[in-house]
């Protein structure tokens, strides 16, 4: 028979509200120590277990049940290693899957499965990246519960966690814009999907936000755009070419925070200081991002929280939901030296 919360208030003759607070440690409430503890005691004494509680055991046995799970990456492994973004997510993944005692898993690169479909008796698959249609297909066709990271092909029919770019692009530029900059610059890269040998080119909506955005302002310069790949060594090349310009800009949105730091090695080279000549807003706020050169502003994406949300919806599938959910993780924009004094 389940322990209730009322059977708990019946033995502690304490109110079944002000036992339910403190199992949920509510720290607003305002109770003895002495009440607190026998609340505890008792609910340990009938062996009662939170929702929560009870939540994370399902999972548990869920992971447990259904422990073959592939990781499918969508990065290359020098791309994975040029941008710690996707590696933090991964790592992400890894942990929420140990810290559920799901041991059995296997990792995959999409530029390394060929043709091959991954149907390798996995009772769920967490995608990590941006994938076609065509390549989904060869993913997914014949596993049931896939999970997508970064990426969302089909709000009806999968679970994905992402982030919103477009509120997040808007969020660096409104910075940039509060300041009194008007002659803001881009400098990104390419999203890209591997497979076959092939590379597909990917919408990357910072890039059209920011076109979108400038150009309501009255304030977009088609000639201030930059877009190379998305490692620190094009930022650099990237920065270098934008200060050829005799009108470079004076602010840049940077599409990444690598970028953004081979960007200021080009700036310092130039005798250019930050943000007193040009200012940068970068975006992911890895942890290199605060020990730039000069410490950057930047859009900050929780990343390893997004791994971990794509297992928990995983195992959420495992245990039966049928209705696929998107999950959008907050991003936040952190202010650091790199765009602090305006104009």
């Amino acid at each position: 028979m389940m322990v209730t919360i009322k059977d708990i208030a019946a033995l502690t003759k304490v109110s079944p509200a002000t036992v339910s607070r403190v199992l949920n440690n509510d720290r607003t409430i305002t109770v003895l120590e002495e009440t607190r503890d026998r609340i505890l005691q008792a609910a340990k004494d009938l062996g009662y277990k939170t929702i929560l509680e009870r939540r994370v055991k399902q999972h548990k046995e869920a992971g447990k049940e259904k422990s073959n799970v592939g990781i499918l990456l969508c990065q290359t492994v020098e791309e994975e290693l040029s941008d710690p973004y996707f590696l933090s997510i991964r790592q992400g993944v890894e942990e929420e899957l140990l810290n559920l005692g799901v041991s059995s898993t296997s990792m995959f690169r999409l530029n390394e499965t060929g043709s091959n479909p991954l149907t390798q008796g996995f009772d769920g698959l967490i995608v990590i990246g941006r994938i076609s249609e065509a390549a989904l297909k060869t993913v997914s066709d014949h596993i049931e519960n896939v999970v997508y990271i970064n990426h969302s092909p089909d709000d009806r029919r999968y679970d994905s966690v992402v982030i919103d770019f477009v509120a997040s692009t808007k969020l660096a530029l409104q910075h940039l814009l509060d300041q009194g900059y008007k002659r803001i610059g881009y400098i990104g890269g390419l999203e890209k999907e591997h497979l076959n040998n092939r590379k597909i080119v990917i919408e990357d909506k910072r890039l059209t936000t920011f076109e979108e955005v400038l150009k309501e302002k009255g304030v977009f310069h088609a000639n201030y755009i930059f877009v190379g790949e998305y490692t620190m060594s094009q930022g650099y090349e990237l920065m270098k070419k934008a200060l050829q310009k005799n009108d470079y800009p004076e602010a840049f949105f940077i599409a990444s925070d690598p970028m953004a730091i081979g960007a200021l090695k080009a700036l310092q080279e130039a005798n250019l200081t930050v943000p007193d000549d040009v200012a940068i807003v970068s975006f992911d706020d890895i942890e290199m991002a605060k020990f730039a050169s000069t410490p950057l502003t930047t859009i900050k994406v929780h990343t390893k929280e997004m791994g971990r949300t794509g297992v928990k919806l995983l195992m959420d599938r495992f245990n039966g939901r049928k209705i696929p959910l998107k999950v959008f993780v907050p991003t936040e924009l952190v202010i650091r030296e790199s765009s602090a004094s305006g104009k």
